[in-house]
């Protein structure tokens, strides 16, 4: 294998269009080669928007060529495990959108074919390769904050307006739990280093878009009496902030998940230093990401997040929305 790792892209979404792909040929040891579409004339014209050198027109031949070593997975969502387990049977590696899968039996038969093929798999949260997430890991063990007591977070927009967004699809792993929800989930696994005991939730499910979650709130709770509250919903004003409480302190991330790399990255620490602003490098999330992956590959590192922290993740995501859907608590 070469010293770059190439990678096809499975499907023309937006989200790879507009951040991935960019972020993937803006990193070190990467480069995009080949999309996909199950129409040519879709991933011609992919092809030439982005200038990517090979178009095809089905995601079957995409994976039959030997020219790919590994393939991002933008598809909706309930397509991600038939198509990472085409993936690793052609023997490629796998970066999979999140969630990845619609259920947490699904992510298992997704990471056990994967071990079988000797791929790598990940998870496409692409926000915790941003070096602030270490930096507010130190913070938060230094006890400059004192000792954790909870997480607040939100991952809020407004898309209601159109109602053929595949993101209202009930069946395809659609509404704001699945889509947004995994982001405020996924970080407060992350910063405390701990798997949730009982989750409850309340959403407000809209006929109209398919009868999925369009706003959902939460309050999860995880071992020493710490809580993660939150809500995410695509029925709301724009919102992408996370809030870390301490028992002699607070930290503030403005812009939690979604960062723009010419942007402010900053987060904000009031604590027993006194009010401070952390600043961060410039950096695109994305990049690194890929960065990351092609350690793992072409260097045989072992990955920042195992396969089955996905596994984990996808446990809370599904008893939240059935929590939602049954107006009860989930104990996990």
């Amino acid at each position: 294998m070469s010293q770059s790792l190439r990678w096809g892209v499975l499907g023309t979404a937006s989200i790879a269009k507009r951040s991935v792909i960019p972020g993937i040929r803006g990193s070190k040891r990467n480069e995009v080669v080949a999309i996909a579409s199950r129409d040519q004339q879709k991933a011609d014209q992919a092809a030439k928007e982005l200038h990517i050198d090979s178009a095809y027109g089905s995601y079957e031949s995409l994976l039959a060529s030997s020219e790919i070593d590994a393939i991002y997975i933008p598809l909706p969502n309930h397509l991600h495990l038939e198509w990472t387990l085409r993936a690793a049977e052609a023997g490629k590696h796998i970066l999979c959108e999140k969630p990845i899968a619609l259920t947490a039996a699904e992510t298992e038969k997704m990471v056990e074919a994967c071990q079988k093929a000797g791929v790598h798999l990940a998870e496409a949260f692409m926000y915790r390769h941003h070096p602030r997430y270490q930096m507010i890991q130190d913070v938060i063990e230094s006890g400059e904050i004192g000792e954790l007591r909870g997480i607040h977070a939100n991952f809020t927009f407004n898309s209601a307006g159109s109602t053929e967004n595949i993101r209202y699809h009930k069946d395809w792993g659609g509404g704001s739990l699945y889509d947004v929800g995994c982001y405020p989930i996924s970080v407060a696994r992350l910063l405390t280093g701990l798997e949730p005991e009982a989750v409850t939730t309340q959403a407000i499910f809209s006929e109209k878009h398919g009868g999925v979650d369009m706003m959902t709130s939460g309050f999860i709770e995880f071992p020493n009496s710490i809580s993660l509250i939150f809500d995410c919903g695509m029925w709301a004003a724009f919102r992408n902030q996370m809030e870390v409480l301490g028992t002699d302190g607070v930290l503030k991330v403005p812009s939690a998940f979604v960062s723009d790399p010419d942007g402010d990255s900053s987060f904000y620490v009031e604590g027993k230093l006194g009010n401070r602003r952390v600043e961060v490098p410039n950096v695109n999330h994305y990049s690194l990401m890929a960065d990351d992956f092609a350690a793992v590959v072409l260097d045989g590192e072992k990955p920042k997040f195992a396969p089955q922290d996905a596994i984990q993740n996808m446990k809370v995501l599904e008893s939240a929305l059935r929590s939602a859907r049954n107006r009860e608590r989930i104990e996990l």
